[in-house]
């Protein structure tokens, strides 16, 4: 494997995870509504966390142990992180209600860790997608609230996130300057149950379809105030440009409704660089510009790259909008 490393660590990380002490305990009084089950799966483990059945992950102490996620942090050389809630807790299976009040919990208490570590943190907020409007309303009180923004799943109930159902919430995002980090759930189609595939190319997957649909749908031109970070080098979209070009080329039924072409839109996305390959975050700089890949971990996941790869500090800077107070600890 790559060793991405340079003599001095990198600064920042704009993908890692953490889950407040009080969104467990939320879980664990609401456990038979959102069916959250922790078990012992393995001895050398810790609890996994299950969600409705369908949503599972090891529950590390470094995802809700805040000393211990900065003690990381700070052995890592990173002086900065962008911290963001996890996907398998979007809830976004239940009804809005449930969904709006745990997403009130987590973004209360993150920005409460926040402020208490301004100079280490910046957040990103959970937000009811399935239910726009209250989506909105929770974007904006996570902004005023210190949040840069919301990480949201790539839609909802199989509906994209081009569809008119959003607009509330795009035009919120839009009004606010937010950072939106399109971060998807594990696939779930049939044939690829199996050998972790529904993470290995479901989730880049999930994420191909969801900015493509960005493009193609023209939130990049109705909302150009909305800052879109893609998780995991923009999945397979960004390897594909030459044949989003091609169709543009020929098919009036994608080029119609464009004002650009498919490669000049993939330069309006930022991106992570959690790609764990030497050339293909080369390639991936070099077609979206270096200023658009941002440094990430997806830290404390297993699959992480740890510490983040390089990229460029002042790019992460203007994307959070932060001084360069940063500095290697």
């Amino acid at each position: 494997m790559m060793d991405f490393r340079r003599e001095v660590e990198p600064v920042y990380d704009v993908h890692s995870h953490f889950v407040p002490e009080a969104v467990l305990r939320w879980l664990k009084t609401h456990a038979n509504t959102v069916h959250a089950v922790w078990e012992q799966r393995a001895v050398e483990k810790e609890p996994f966390l299950t969600v409705n059945h369908r949503w599972s992950f090891e529950l590390k102490r470094a995802f809700y142990d805040a000393n211990e996620y900065l003690a990381a942090q700070r052995a890592a050389g990173i002086g900065h992180t962008l911290v963001s809630p996890i996907p398998q807790l979007f809830l976004y299976d239940f009804p809005p209600e449930a969904t709006s009040e745990l997403s009130s919990v987590y973004n209360r208490e993150l920005a409460l860790w926040i402020q208490a570590h301004g100079d280490r943190l910046s957040g990103l907020g959970t937000v009811p997608l399935n239910h726009p409007e209250a989506a909105a309303r929770e974007l904006e009180a996570a902004m005023s609230q210190g949040l840069k923004g919301v990480i949201i799943g790539p839609g909802h109930n199989g509906i994209l996130l081009s569809n008119p159902r959003f607009t509330p919430f795009w035009e919120a995002a839009n009004d606010h300057g937010a950072v939106v980090f399109i971060h998807p759930l594990l696939n779930e189609d049939p044939r690829i149950q199996r050998k972790m595939m529904p993470n290995l190319i479901g989730i880049p997957w999930e994420t191909t379809i969801a900015a493509l649909d960005l493009v193609l749908g023209g939130i990049l031109d109705a909302y150009p105030n909305a800052k879109l970070l893609l998780a995991h080098g923009g999945g397979f979209l960004p390897y594909q440009v030459g044949r989003l070009n091609q169709g543009h080329a020929v098919w009036p039924q994608v080029s119609s409704s464009l004002q650009d072409s498919p490669e000049g839109y993939l330069k309006r996305f930022w991106y992570d660089n959690v790609l764990w390959h030497e050339a293909a975050l080369s390639y991936l700089q070099t077609l979206v510009g270096e200023e658009r890949v941002l440094p990430g971990s997806d830290y404390p996941f297993d699959l992480k790259t740890w510490p983040p790869a390089p990229a460029s500090d002042e790019a992460v800077r203007e994307f959070l909008g932060i001084g360069a107070n940063a500095k290697q600890v």
